[in-house]
């Protein structure tokens, strides 16, 4: 499995063998030395899984938990196709502001890693695409908080020929600089404290 740093600190692309024959293929989707080689610490405690279906079009995000708690996520497409795309949200993040973004498919069946207290959205590229989720905590209603995608300030690469599905939650969803104005932004001290935390070692830098 390769493992590749993107733009946002602490955010890893995960990318694994394929082994295909006349039946099919097998990968191996998340595979615990490369990921402790590339984030320096073991993979959180798992608490919840998740699994979306979406039709071309949909748009989910940009999502964040509200932190602390935190939650730390490992995502992949298990059909379909999808952009995934990590936003740095974290005030006082040395990538505060940025993003980067993955194309999961079934070529290269790309998986991501994002840290606690960034924000996380896709767009699904064809109908009927699954993303399939490891979480380190659960779900809870009201530390779930969410920023408007389409939001010029963020400019998330959002393909204008297509479009974007939303739900209704995520139409009303306030701005990034609204949301640092109220201070519902998470602290990538308290962020990266959280996830050392997690993993029970120190993350690597």
């Amino acid at each position: 499995m390769q493992a590749r740093k993107l733009a946002v600190d602490g955010a890893i692309e995960f990318t694994p063998r394929v082994f295909p024959d006349d039946r099919g293929l097998f990968i191996s989707p998340f595979q615990e030395e490369a990921f402790i080689e590339a984030h320096g610490g073991p993979l959180f405690p798992v608490a919840q899984t998740n699994h979306s279906l979406s039709k071309r079009g949909v748009v989910r995000g940009v999502h964040y938990t509200v932190t602390p708690p935190g939650v730390a996520k490992y995502v992949y497409c298990a059909r379909g196709s999808a952009l995934d795309i990590v936003v740095d949200i974290r005030v006082g993040s040395p990538t505060f502001g940025e993003w980067d973004a993955v194309l999961m498919d079934q070529r290269d069946h790309r998986a991501m890693y994002f840290p606690v207290g960034v924000g996380h959205a896709f767009v699904a590229l064809e109908d009927d695409t699954v993303m399939s989720y490891m979480l380190s905590g659960g779900y809870v209603a009201q530390d779930e908080l969410a920023l408007h995608a389409l939001d010029p300030a963020l400019g998330l690469p959002i393909d204008p020929g297509v479009e974007p599905i939303l739900s209704d939650r995520d139409q009303v969803a306030i701005t990034f600089a609204e949301a640092r104005r109220q201070g519902l932004l998470p602290d990538y001290a308290t962020s990266r404290e959280i996830e050392r935390r997690l993993s029970g070692t120190p993350v690597s830098a």
